[in-house]
C-alpha cells in the first residue's frame, strides 16, 4: 500500500503545478489571467451543469474525468492559446512526452486508465470526448464576453476566426450551446 500511495501522491502533488500555468484567457471581469487548474475545474462544472446540451448521449462521469485531466500535460508543455501561432506537430510531441512523464508517476493500472482517457479526449472520436472538446471551446468565449473581449483583443481576433476555430468544435458536440453564444459574440463585435 505504501508504494502505491506514494505514487498516487506524487502524481497529485505534480498535478498541483497546473495552477501555475497561465492561460491566454482571463477570469470573468478581466482582473487576471486564468490558470489551467482553474480552467479544468471550471470545465468540469460546465459539464455538470450543461450535460443536457450534449448532441449525443454521453456518460457525464467520463466527460468530467476527461475535463479534469485534459490539460494536465501543460505542466510540461505549457498552454497553447487557440488564437496564437503554433506548430501542431511540435506541440503534439511535447504533450505526448509530458503525458508519459506525468501519468507515469501513477501506479501502472491508474497510469494506463488515465492516459487512455486523456488520449480519448485528444482524438475526439467518442461522444464523451466530442462533448468534452465542445465545452473546452465553449468556456473561453464566455470568459471573453465577461471581460470585454479579453484574449480576442490581445490576439486581434475576428468573428470569422472565432467561428472557424471555436464554433465548429462547439457545434459538433453541443450545437444548442453554439446557437446560444454565437449571437452574443456577434453582438460584441458589432459594438466594437
Amino acid at each position: 500500500m505504501t508504494e502505491r500511495l506514494d505514487q498516487q501522491m506524487s502524481f497529485l502533488m505534480e498535478a498541483d503545478r497546473l495552477k501555475t500555468i497561465l492561460r491566454a484567457t482571463s477570469i470573468t471581469g478581466g482582473s487576471r489571467f486564468e490558470n489551467s487548474g482553474e480552467h479544468s475545474w471550471h470545465l468540469a462544472l460546465y459539464a455538470l451543469v450543461l450535460a443536457e446540451y450534449a448532441e449525443s448521449e454521453i456518460r457525464l462521469e467520463r466527460v468530467i474525468r476527461m475535463l479534469l485531466l485534459h490539460d494536465i500535460v501543460e505542466i510540461d508543455a505549457g498552454d497553447v492559446p487557440i488564437f496564437g501561432a503554433s506548430d501542431g506537430e511540435d506541440i503534439a510531441a511535447k504533450e505526448a512526452a509530458a503525458a508519459d512523464r506525468i501519468f507515469g508517476l501513477l501506479p501502472a493500472d491508474q497510469a494506463s486508465d488515465l492516459r487512455e482517457l486523456w488520449e480519448e479526449f485528444e482524438r475526439a472520436e467518442t461522444a464523451d470526448a466530442v462533448f468534452a472538446k465542445s465545452l473546452d471551446r465553449f468556456q473561453p468565449p464566455n470568459q471573453n464576453l465577461g471581460s470585454d473581449g479579453g484574449s480576442w483583443n490581445d490576439y486581434d481576433v475576428s468573428v470569422e476566426r472565432i467561428e472557424e476555430r471555436v464554433g465548429v468544435k462547439v457545434q459538433r458536440g453541443a450545437p444548442r450551446l453554439w446557437a446560444w453564444i454565437q449571437p452574443k459574440i456577434q453582438a460584441y463585435f458589432d459594438r466594437r
